[in-house]
C-alpha cells in the first residue's frame, strides 16, 4: 500500500499535538484532534474502568488512580519510562484510528520530532521505543527542522532568507536548542543547555506555592502518597505561567495575579499565583537545575554562546526564527533581539508556537516523500539513456552548423590572404603559396577566433536543439511536484568547455581540409592555368630560365609532372603575369567557386571524426547530469 498521508507528531514535554499532510496534496497540514482538542497536556492517566487515558481527559476524569505528566526525556533503558512513552504513544494512535482522522497502517508515516541535541544513536533508540507503540512506519528527526519547514511553507521566510542563515531558538518545556541553518542544511549548535526549559519554571513557582501553604506538611504528605495530586498541582501552576505571560501588561498590577487552580478534596486546595514582581523573583532566583544560575542568566549566557559560535563561524544570522511554547514569553524576545540587533537579523517570533512543530513536521514528511519522488524522476532521465539519445540525435546538426563559419574562416583568413600575396609578389613561387596556404591554414583553425566560432557554435546548438528537448523531458516533472519550469532548464549562459566537441583540428581534418584547399587552388582554376601556359608554350622564357635555352632547342622531351613540380618550385611568375591573370575580380569568384566543395570536405570530416563526437556525446551527457544534480539540489526547497 502506497503512503497516503505524513502524520506530524510533536510529543513535546508539556504538550502534544498532531497534524497530518496528504502527500499528493500541496494544501496546508490540518491539525488533528484528540479529546476535541487540538492540543493537549502531555499526560497520561490509568482509569480502573475506561484504562488509559491522555491529556485533558486524564486530568479532569474522576476515578483516575494514576497520573504522569512532563515525561518526554532522552531513550534510556528505565523501563518505567519506556511502558510510559509507549503507552502514551499507542493510546494517542488508537484514538486516532478510532475517530477515522488517520488513515493507519502502511498508509500513513509518522514525523516524530526530537531535540535538535540529541545525537543520531539517541534518534534511532527512541525511533524503535516508540516503533514499540505499533506503529511501523515512523522517523525521528530535529523539531528545529519542523520549525524551519513550517516558516517556509507558510510563507513565513523568503527565499533569500531560505538559502541564507537562519538561526532557530526553540524554547520548549524541557529544553532549549538552537540550530543554524545555512544553505538548507541544519547545524545544531551545542553547548550544554539542554536542560534549560520552561517547565523549570513552573516548578519554581511549584516550591514557592508549596513553601507558602499553610497546610504544607499535609500536602507534601499527600504528594507522596498520591503523585498523581502533586502532577495536577503543578499542572495547575503551568497555566498560572501562561496566563501571565499571555496578558503580562495586566499582571503589573502589584494587586492583580494569574492563578491556577487544583483542588486535593473539599477542605484541601492549592492555587498557584503570580505577578510582575514575583514572576521577575521567579526568573531571576538560582536553580539547581542550571547549575544555581537563574533562568534569565542562563538563557543570556546560552544566548550569547550561540552568537560567540556563529562569530567563529563568520556568520551573522540574517534571521532569527523563534519557536516553541515558552517563545510567548516577551522578556526572551527582547534578549535575542539584544544580542542579534536588526538590521543586521531580524526576529521572527512564531505566532503559533504551540501547532508549529506537528505542522512543520507533517510538512516536513511530505517534503522528504515528494522530494525523494522528485529526485527519482530526475535519475530516470539519467538511467533510461534518454540525455544519450537526445544529445546523438542532434550531433549531425552540430556538425552542419560548424561547417560553414569554418569554411568562411578559412576562405577569409587563410585562402585569401595567401592569393592576394602571390598576386602582390609577396610570394615568390607557387610552392611558395602553398606553403602559405598550408600554414595560414593551420594558423587560422588552432586560433584563438576559431575557437571563438566553435564554442559560440555549440552553444547555440546547445540552446536551440538540446535545451527544447531536455525541456519537453523535465518540464512534465516540475509540473508534477509543482514547481517553477525554470527550476531544471539551462535558461543561462552555457559555458562553452561544457558542450565544445575538442576536434583534433590539428590532425586528420587539418590534414584533409588543407589537402584539399591547396589541390584546389594549385592544381585547378587560374593559378593551375598559369602552369598549362607555361607548360604549353605560351610563357616559353620561364622553361629557358628553368632548363636552359640548350635544352628546349634540343627538342629533349620533359616528364609533365616533373615539369610541374619545377615550375611550382622555381618559377618566379612576373608580377603583370599575376596581376593579369590573377585579379582580385578572379580571387573572389575563385573563393566562391571552392567554397562548396570545401563546406563538403570539411563536413565530411567533421563526420569521420567519430571519436571526437563520442567523447562530445559522453562530456555533455555528464554535465547535463551534473548540473541537472545541482539544479536539482538547490530548487528542492520549492517542493510543498
Amino acid at each position: 500500500m502506497e503512503i497516503l498521508e505524513t502524520i506530524g507528531f510533536d510529543l513535546g514535554h508539556g504538550e502534544t499535538a498532531v497534524a497530518k499532510a496528504i502527500v499528493e496534496s500541496i494544501e496546508p497540514p490540518q491539525m488533528l484532534e484528540i479529546n476535541n482538542k487540538k492540543n493537549q497536556i502531555t499526560a497520561l492517566g490509568w482509569h480502573p474502568k475506561l484504562g488509559y487515558l491522555v491529556g485533558e481527559q486524564a486530568l479532569i476524569q474522576a476515578g483516575v488512580t494514576q497520573l504522569t505528566i512532563s515525561f518526554k526525556q532522552k531513550p534510556n533503558n528505565d523501563a518505567k519510562y519506556r511502558e510510559i512513552i509507549s503507552t502514551f504513544v499507542a493510546t494517542y494512535y488508537r484514538l486516532l484510528k478510532e475517530s477515522k482522522q488517520i488513515e493507519g497502517g502502511e498508509g500513513s508515516y509518522f514525523y516524530i520530532g526530537c531535540p535538535s541535541g540529541w545525537s543520531i544513536s539517541d534518534r534511532t533508540e527512541y525511533q524503535k521505543l516508540l516503533q514499540e507503540a505499533g506503529i511501523s512506519q515512523i522517523n525521528v528527526v530535529p523539531e528545529s527542522r519542523a520549525a524551519f519547514m513550517q516558516a517556509k511553507e507558510a510563507g513565513k521566510l523568503e527565499y533569500d532568507k531560505l538559502i541564507a542563515s537562519v538561526l532557530i531558538v526553540d524554547i520548549g518545556s524541557s529544553t532549549t536548542d538552537f540550530t543554524l541553518v545555512k544553505n538548507l542544511e541544519e547545524i545544531p549548535i551545542d553547548f550544554g543547555s539542554s536542560t534549560l526549559g520552561a517547565s523549570l519554571i513552573d516548578k519554581a513557582i511549584f516550591a514557592r506555592t508549596l513553601a507558602n501553604h499553610e497546610q504544607k506538611t499535609l500536602l507534601e504528605k499527600v504528594f507522596k502518597e498520591y503523585p498523581h495530586h502533586q502532577a495536577r498541582c503543578e499542572l495547575a501552576c503551568r497555566k498560572a505561567k501562561e496566563d501571565y505571560f499571555s496578558n503580562e501588561q495586566l499582571y503589573s498590577d502589584p494587586e492583580s495575579f494569574a492563578r491556577g487552580f487544583e483542588s486535593i478534596n473539599e477542605q484541601i486546595y492549592f492555587i498557584p499565583q503570580v505577578n510582575k514582581l514575583m514572576m521577575e523573583e521567579i526568573l531571576n532566583q538560582p536553580l539547581a537545575e542550571l547549575g544555581h544560575h537563574s533562568w534569565i542568566q542562563t538563557f543570556s549566557n546560552s544566548l550569547n554562546e550561540a552568537q560567540e559560535k556563529l562569530e567563529q563561524l563568520g556568520i551573522v544570522p540574517k534571521l532569527v526564527l523563534m519557536t516553541g511554547g515558552a517563545s510567548r514569553m516577551k522578556f526572551t524576545h527582547f534578549l535575542c533581539q539584544k544580542m542579534f540587533p536588526e538590521p543586521e537579523t531580524l526576529l521572527r517570533p512564531d505566532p503559533e508556537p504551540e501547532r508549529c512543530i506537528a505542522l512543520g513536521l507533517a510538512r516536513v514528511g511530505r517534503w522528504d516523500l515528494r522530494a525523494a519522488a522528485f529526485k527519482q524522476e530526475v535519475n530516470k532521465l539519467f538511467t533510461s539513456n534518454q540525455l544519450k539519445s537526445l544529445i546523438e540525435k542532434h550531433i549531425p546538426e552540430l556538425i552542419e552548423s560548424l561547417t560553414k563559419p569554418l569554411t568562411d574562416g578559412l576562405i577569409v583568413n587563410a585562402v585569401k590572404p595567401g592569393l592576394k600575396a602571390w598576386q602582390k609578389n609577396k610570394i615568390r613561387t607557387l610552392a611558395d603559396l602553398e606553403t602559405s596556404l598550408i600554414g595560414g591554414a593551420e594558423e587560422w583553425l588552432k586560433s584563438e577566433l576559431a575557437v571563438q566560432i566553435i564554442n559560440h557554435q555549440c552553444a547555440s546548438w546547445f540552446s536551440n536543439k538540446i535545451q527544447p528537448d531536455l525541456a519537453a523531458q523535465t518540464d512534465p516533472i516540475c509540473r508534477k511536484f509543482q514547481i517553477p519550469r525554470s527550476s531544471l532548464r539551462f535558461q543561462d549562459s552555457i559555458d562553452p568547455n561544457f558542450v565544445n566537441p575538442e576536434l583534433r583540428i590539428g590532425d586528420a581534418i587539418l590534414a584533409e581540409t588543407v589537402a584539399f584547399i591547396v589541390n584546389v587552388v594549385i592544381g585547378g582554376g587560374t593559378v593551375a592555368s598559369i602552369i598549362t601556359l607555361i607548360l604549353t608554350g605560351h610563357l616559353t622564357w620561364p622553361i629557358a630560365l628553368v632548363y636552359g635555352a640548350s635544352v628546349m632547342a634540343a627538342g629533349m622531351e620533359l616528364n609533365r609532372k616533373s615539369v610541374q613540380e619545377v615550375i611550382k618550385t622555381n618559377v618566379d611568375v612576373p608580377s603583370w603575369v599575376r596581376s593579369s591573370f590573377l585579379s582580385d575580380k578572379k580571387i573572389e569568384e575563385m573563393c566562391e567557386q571552392i567554397k562548396p566543395e570545401l563546406e563538403k570536405v570539411i563536413q565530411e570530416q567533421l563526420t569521420a571524426d567519430r571519436e571526437a563526437f563520442d567523447k562530445l556525446i559522453v562530456k555533455v551527457e555528464q554535465g547535463l547530469q551534473k548540473s541537472l544534480a545541482n539544479k536539482v539540489q538547490s530548487c528542492i526547497i520549492l517542493i510543498q
